[in-house]
């Protein structure tokens, strides 16, 4: 009887070892793809820099929109081209100041 479970367990054993070298060879094979398309993957920079960097998508959107929106106004509501000019001009020097304050600066 204990020959007959003794050859029972090296069965189930020498399956169990099947099982797990193709598993091995499995997780091998993915391990290698993986690898593979990430050596061919571009890698692009996760930081951003600039002025702009501080803000968030959204806030950065807000300013652009809200710019366009100002000197969009400019030009349909001042009827002199001089003065349009100026407006725009001294919107954009004033711009980085309103946005520091509006948004407050972030280290």
């Amino acid at each position: 009887m204990s020959k007959e479970r003794a050859r029972r367990r090296e069965a189930r054993e020498a399956q169990l070892e099947r099982e797990r070298a193709v598993r091995r060879r499995r997780v091998a094979r993915r391990e290698r793809r993986r690898a593979v398309v990430r050596r061919l993957t571009p890698r692009w920079p996760r930081r951003r820099t600039g002025r702009l960097a501080r803000h968030s998508r959204g806030e950065r959107a807000a300013i652009i929109g809200l710019t366009g929106v100002a000197v969009v106004a400019i030009w349909s509501f001042v009827d002199d081209v001089a003065l349009r000019v100026v407006l725009v001009v001294l919107l954009l020097l004033v711009l980085p100041a309103a946005v520091v304050i509006a948004l407050g600066r972030r280290s």
